[in-house]
């Protein structure tokens, strides 16, 4: 019945949200990019982060390629070249022409590594929002030129900063953009919270008895680390203690709904959902959580919300953890190996599959790859280990192995995101047991500190003949 109703939720979201406006981009690419193909992405929602490909274009021999978007809000986009990632801002009704650079000595040049390069955009004035956007950045920039040396107390920091956002607001007085006034804001938001200042202050001047802007990068990214961890702070305390029975015992959205009405310092309704939803995803990546009733929890609350931006979030999070269900289909990805060879999970398909991610900046999850050593050995003919390192650098990924000779099993390193994204992966760790048939036999898996082997035993233990008379 789960499923059932996981895809009635599929087909009524798809028909209620198709509204959209044509957007264009139009760009000329590096002779180098000639023949390589191009990708425009952007994020279903700023809270799940689900990314998904737009549209998807090859560089002709000219240099030139088209790309085209819908939407009806103004937000940034990404465009990508193999590893080399850019960032434009684009509205509703509007054809860009942009320039994608190529590689040059300051590029990072290493497969496998997802690389910022600046996107330039054509015949934009000093009023088109990307144009403006510099502008903003480089003021800022600007400001810290001369201090970069110089040790700014925390004061200091904050007498700048202030000087800063009251300038800025007179130097674009006469810009009427709403969506650069919010990205003005909300980046002053964010540079604040940077230097602590008081939360309280913040929500107040920058969240509270305000709108909720799902679309604009800046308010979400503020609104994510001013929130962070919040739902589960409440869950610690001695008023919100029963929303753990709320989701482990009961798998109650109303009930968990109640729990949480007890915060009175959230008055706005559709700001309080948000907030359950935003903590829901969270307690779905914790151990301290059942993640079948917090899936159930997100369920009903996509069921019984009237507010359409949060139904869009929650439709995000199960459909990211529905198709990791034991049973579906293992998401395949391309991944680098030590050599810098491209390689496909699926190439290992007609094998059992032990795939984890590991960081190397996480002591637990490089405890894990150690106890693996032994997993290796023993059961090094029936189940294929497949690591990836989901650390930003090549380095760190190389230098790892060259520290651990003993690892010697397929190690990867992430690539542009594409293997973490898949699996959902949300901490610096992750398992995953995959069978023969490339289906997900486990999902979440058992880690090698969790007793992974005990599961393997019981796998691969040679069936016993039975030597009773009369019974087969």
């Amino acid at each position: 019945m789960r499923y059932l109703h996981y895809y009635t939720i599929l087909f009524i979201f798809t028909t209620c949200f198709s509204n959209a406006q044509n957007i264009a981009i139009k760009g000329k690419a590096d002779p180098s990019h000639i023949g390589k193909e191009v990708v425009l992405s952007d994020y279903s929602d700023y809270i799940t982060y689900t990314k998904t490909k737009e549209s998807i274009d090859t560089v002709d021999k000219d240099g030139y390629f088209e790309l085209k978007l819908q939407s009806a809000v103004t937000k940034p986009v990404l465009i990508s070249i193999e590893n080399l990632t850019g960032k434009i801002y684009v509205q509703p009704n509007f054809v860009y022409g942009v320039s994608f650079p190529g590689r040059d000595s300051l590029t990072n040049n290493q497969e496998g590594t997802e690389t910022i390069v600046n996107i330039s955009v054509f015949g934009k004035d000093s009023t088109e929002l990307n144009a403006l956007i510099i502008d903003f950045n480089t003021q800022y920039n600007n400001l810290f030129a001369k201090s970069n040396s110089t040790y700014l107390s925390p004061a200091k920091l904050n007498a700048i900063l202030d000087t800063f956002y009251v300038t800025s607001k007179k130097r674009y007085t006469a810009i009427k953009n709403p969506y650069f006034k919010k990205y003005v804001e909300y980046s002053f938001a964010n540079l604040f919270t940077n230097i602590s200042k008081s939360k309280t202050i913040l929500f107040k001047q920058f969240i509270d008895k305000k709108p909720i802007l799902y679309h604009n990068y800046e308010y979400m990214d503020f609104f994510n680390a001013h929130f962070k961890g919040y739902l589960k702070g409440f869950a610690s305390t001695k008023t919100g203690g029963s929303i753990y029975n709320s989701i482990n015992s009961f798998g109650d959205y109303q009930d968990l709904k109640h729990q949480f009405n007890t915060d009175k310092s959230i008055t706005n309704d559709t700001l309080r959902e948000l907030l359950l939803l935003k903590g829901l995803i969270d307690f779905y990546y914790s151990p301290d959580f059942d993640k079948k009733q917090v899936q159930s929890v997100i369920e009903q609350l996509y069921r019984d919300s009237p507010y359409p931006e949060n139904k869009k979030i929650a439709f995000n999070m199960l459909q990211n953890t529905y198709h990791l269900q034991p049973g579906a289909k293992a998401p395949d990805f391309v991944a680098y190996d030590r050599a810098g060879t491209s390689v496909n999970l699926s190439s290992y398909k007609g094998k059992y599959i032990y795939l984890n991610f590991f960081s190397t900046q996480s002591d637990n999850s490089l405890k894990e790859m150690q106890k693996l050593i032994d997993i290796k050995k023993k059961f090094n003919d029936k189940v294929t280990i497949v690591s990836v390192c989901i650390d930003d650098s090549v380095k760190t990924y190389k230098a790892y192995l060259k520290a651990n000779p003993k690892q010697d099993w397929i190690i990867l390193h992430q690539g542009q995101g594409e293997a973490k994204q898949n699996y959902a992966i949300k901490t610096l760790s992750g398992y995953f047991f995959i069978n023969t048939q490339f289906m997900l036999a486990q999902s979440p898996a058992l880690s090698p500190s969790e007793g992974i082997e005990y599961k393997f035993n019981a796998l691969f233990r040679p069936k016993k003949k039975n030597t009773i008379t009369g019974v087969r």
